[in-house]
């Protein structure tokens, strides 16, 4: 099978957080400007039969990312496309099928329906923190990673002894009820407290209410990329997770295409300004870029 590199552009005209996943030279909700090269007769470069061509030649993409995380995804109410690395990422694989950013079909995704949507045809790829796990690779395709992140804390700027695990123990951590990342910091000795959303929880930080707050540090990152100057990530990962790019198993083809393009985009840095204009945000480091798992067959 036939797979060519397209070259893709994804240019982030500035670092702000509030990145503007618009069109071929479009703002949207107080976003920078971001300009695309869409790739010319991209249909040409796939083999006949694959679900590239198809979507090349349909000039349109349905895309799930997740709409309430900062600097991952991100779609406010007045908001016309969603923001973030996820959306950028999704803008880099599209582009590499000619279609343009204004094409793009944005589905809210939300953990649990990323696999149905798949499955059922709802959306073509799954960009939404989605980490590549033995169990989901038995029920959906997931190329990548194009990202690894693990569990972290934020915390109140100079207002936190915070540095490492071990100042963990006896803090007050909160997190969203019921995820793993609560019985994580509870393993290590913190006293967890569950809100129903992050941003809940965000704001405990900043009153002081609680210590901390725990989940991927990627997640993390977007809310001190909102607040810079009163909240930061510390404690280095003590989890792994491994975010990839979710699609359908009747179309395996689909991997190869993915990977080669995650390539392309750290070969020609447009990887890297998507990751600072968004999570790099936040004054972290860009990390290393992460090695892709080889496609079965």
């Amino acid at each position: 099978m036939r797979f060519m590199r397209t070259k893709v552009v994804a240019i982030a005209a500035g670092l702000s957080f509030a990145l503007a996943a618009c069109g071929e030279a479009g703002s949207n909700g107080g976003g920078e400007e971001v300009e695309v090269d869409v790739a010319e007769n991209a249909a040409e470069n796939f083999d006949d039969g694959t679900r590239m061509k198809e979507l090349a030649e349909s000039g349109s993409i349905t895309i799930g990312v997740k709409f309430d995380q900062p600097g991952i995804g991100f779609k406010g109410a007045a908001d016309d496309m969603p923001k973030g690395f996820d959306p950028e990422m999704g803008k880099i694989l599209a582009a590499s099928l000619g279609i343009a950013p204004e094409d793009i079909t944005w589905k809210e995704t939300i953990s649990d329906n990323r696999e149905p949507f798949l499955q059922s045809g709802e959306v073509d790829l799954v960009i939404a923190s989605y980490s590549i796990t033995d169990d989901r690779r038995e029920v959906v395709g997931q190329a990548g990673p194009y990202y690894i992140t693990g569990q972290q804390f934020l915390v109140k700027k100079g207002g936190t002894d915070i540095d490492t695990l071990e100042d963990v123990k006896g803090t007050e951590v909160c997190s969203v009820t019921g995820s793993t990342s609560l019985d994580n910091a509870e393993g290590v000795g913190a006293k967890p407290r569950g809100f129903d959303t992050y941003s809940e929880c965000v704001d405990q930080v900043l009153s002081g209410t609680v210590d901390a707050m725990t989940t991927d540090g990627a997640i993390l990152l977007g809310y001190a990329a909102e607040h810079p100057d009163d909240l930061e990530v510390v404690v280095e990962p003590f989890s792994e997770e491994r975010y990839g790019v979710g699609y359908s198993k009747d179309s395996p083809e689909m991997c190869q295409w993915i990977n080669d393009t995650i390539e392309e985009s750290y070969e020609n840095g447009k990887w890297e300004e998507a990751f600072e204009a968004t999570l790099g945000a936040s004054g972290v480091d860009t990390p290393e870029q992460p090695e892709l798992d080889p496609c079965e067959g």
